[in-house]
């Protein structure tokens, strides 16, 4: 069932409609034959990284100079399989997959022409954001679990487990390092909520998702550029994506809780204003299509 046919059922049952149309948008993004693709490639990421490292001399295995902090790691237990993936993917591909489902989120609505229908069934302007933006939030934590999970798999299946030796040297068990894994995978889905924010009120702006889509990439990338740059350091706390890689600080004992904090608190900031922009842009935007 559509989105569409689900807004044009009556709205018995309360609370239940929003669900039903939810439970639609969800299914609708999970249908996409492109978001398919997109999932598969960022399973494949960690799948081929586990591979090189396994096939590479004992030398090279480090990576080099420059590489991630977690591929030296690998051999040892493959759960870091799945953190040198996310340590890689997060800077283009998992911001992309996101860009690509916010980008369609109201402008592929408006694009095929279902957006008035929708608004016209009806259903309220801050129900569809709402629904939407769950949608991109559920998006982004897939994606992150998926290049987690695939990674972990593949980790295991080529180099084992067992205890897991932290950044500050100390070691825990497996279990415990599962549920840092899957703490990572959240804080990793609320920053990348934050860019989902950004990017739905990107969506309001156009009728094109594709032209959207790139617009969220392009700011997401304009953002690591400009972290990179030492005569602007006094912006870099400000920047979208500037906390995203103290995600390894939940691999320390004890945890280094003020980066992971302030990556909350800058993602929350950044969810709060850009969603407001979205929901007043949205709100007087008038629906042609």
């Amino acid at each position: 069932m559509s989105a569409v046919e689900v807004a044009a059922r009556p709205a018995t049952g309360g609370v239940g409609v929003p669900f039903r149309f939810l439970r639609s948008e969800l299914s609708l993004i999970a249908r996409r034959r492109r978001n398919q693709a997109g999932l598969a490639v960022l399973a494949a990421v960690p799948i081929v990284i586990a591979i090189a490292v396994k096939v590479a001399s004992p030398t090279s295995a480090g990576g080099g100079e420059g590489a991630p902090q977690f591929l030296s790691s690998i051999s040892g237990n493959g759960l870091f399989v799945a953190l040198a993936a996310l340590a890689l993917e997060i800077q283009l591909f998992l911001p992309i997959a996101v860009a690509a489902l916010a980008g369609d989120a109201v402008a592929g609505e408006a694009n095929v022409g279902t957006l008035r229908y929708l608004l016209t069934v009806p259903v309220h302007r801050t129900r569809l954001l709402a629904v939407k933006y769950a949608g991109i939030v559920a998006g982004a934590f897939i994606a992150t679990a998926t290049v987690a999970g695939t990674g972990l798999v593949a980790g295991l299946v080529l180099f084992g487990g067992g205890d897991v030796t932290l950044l500050s040297g100390t070691t825990i068990g497996m279990g415990e390092g599962l549920l840092r894994l899957l703490a990572i995978c959240l804080y990793l889905t609320a920053c990348l909520a934050a860019l989902g924010a950004v990017g739905l009120f990107v969506s309001t702006l156009t009728e094109q998702p594709m032209g959207a889509t790139i617009a969220i990439v392009m700011v997401n990338m304009l953002s690591w550029i400009l972290g990179v740059i030492p005569q602007i350091d006094w912006l870099h706390p400000y920047l979208l994506t500037h906390w995203w890689e103290n995600f390894g600080d939940l691999l320390r004992d004890p945890v280094a809780w003020d980066p992971v904090r302030h990556g909350l608190l800058s993602a929350a900031a950044y969810i709060v204003i850009f969603l407001s922009a979205a929901w007043a842009r949205f709100g007087a935007r008038d629906v042609t299509s």
